[in-house]
C-alpha cells in the first residue's frame, strides 16, 4: 500500500482529500500544521506528500526545502508562474492550483507513482560495503556473500532505502507484509535476528541496530 501525508490546515480540504484517496486504495497520514508534519516525518516516511502552503506557524514554503526523498506536490490557491517557478525550483515535484479537480490531482499522484517505479527498477543497493542484489537476494561483501530469505532481502531492502531512518515495526510490517505474509507482528524479531547473523557472517560487523520500542536501522560504521 502507498500512503500519502496530507498537509493541510482546512479539516474540510483535507476530510475531502482523505476520502478520496482512501477510495483509491492509499493509506492516510495527516498533518495540520508545518510543525505538527515535520514531526511526523521524524517517525514516518509516506511515499508522497500534498503541501498546502498556507499553513500556521510554520509555512509550506519553510518545510518544503527541509523534506528529502520524498516526492512533494503543492496545493495552493496561488496562481502566479513565479511562484510556481520557485517551489519547483525548491524541490516540489508537482504544483497544483486550488481550487482543483480531484481526478486531476489523482492523475498527477498517480504519475509521481509511476516516476518512483520507474526510478525504483534497480537490481541493487548499497549501504557502505554491503551490496543487496535484490533480484536475487544475495548480500555481498568483497569476497563473501550470503543467500537471504525472501523475508529478510524485504526488510533489508527497506532499510537500505532509508538507511538514515528508524523504521518502525508497524511500518515495516506493513510495506513488506503484502509480499511476505510469513512476516507477521510475532514473527518479525525472529526474522531480523536471522537476517542479522547472516550478515554478520560476511565479516563480523552488525549492520542493523534496534532502536529500543521503536524498531530497526541501518548500523553506519562510524
Amino acid at each position: 500500500m502507498k500512503y500519502i501525508l496530507i498537509i493541510d490546515d482546512d479539516i474540510h480540504i483535507g476530510n475531502m482529500l482523505e476520502e478520496v484517496l482512501t477510495n483509491e486504495g492509499y493509506g492516510i497520514y495527516r498533518a495540520y500544521s508545518g510543525t505538527e508534519a515535520l514531526l511526523l516525518l521524524s517517525r514516518e516516511k509516506p511515499d508522497l506528500i500534498l503541501l498546502d502552503l498556507m499553513l500556521p506557524g510554520l509555512n509550506g514554503e519553510d518545510i518544503l526545502p527541509l523534506i528529502t526523498g520524498i516526492p512533494v506536490i503543492v496545493m495552493s490557491a496561488k496562481a502566479d508562474v513565479d511562484n510556481k517557478v520557485n517551489l519547483l525550483l525548491e524541490g516540489a515535484a508537482d504544483y497544483v492550483t486550488k481550487p482543483f479537480h480531484t481526478k486531476e490531482l489523482l492523475a498527477r499522484i498517480a504519475v509521481q507513482f509511476r516516476n518512483q517505479t520507474a526510478s525504483g527498477s534497480v537490481s541493487s543497493l548499497v549501504f557502505e560495503d554491503i551490496v543487496l542484489h535484490t533480484d536475487t537476494h544475495m548480500a555481498v561483501s568483497g569476497t563473501e556473500q550470503v543467500k537471504l530469505t525472501r523475508t529478510e532481502a524485504a526488510i533489508l531492502k527497506l532499510l537500505m532505502q532509508n538507511p538514515s531512518q528508524v523504521m518502525t515495526k508497524s511500518l515495516l510490517l506493513d510495506r513488506i507484509g503484502r509480499d511476505t505474509p510469513d512476516c507477521t507482528e510475532s514473527s518479525l524479531k525472529m526474522h531480523v535476528s536471522n537476517l542479522r547473523k547472516k550478515l554478520r557472517e560476511l565479516n563480523s560487523r552488525d549492520y542493523i541496530e534496534s532502536v529500543w520500542g521503536i524498531g530497526f536501522k541501518m548500523h553506519e560504521n562510524t
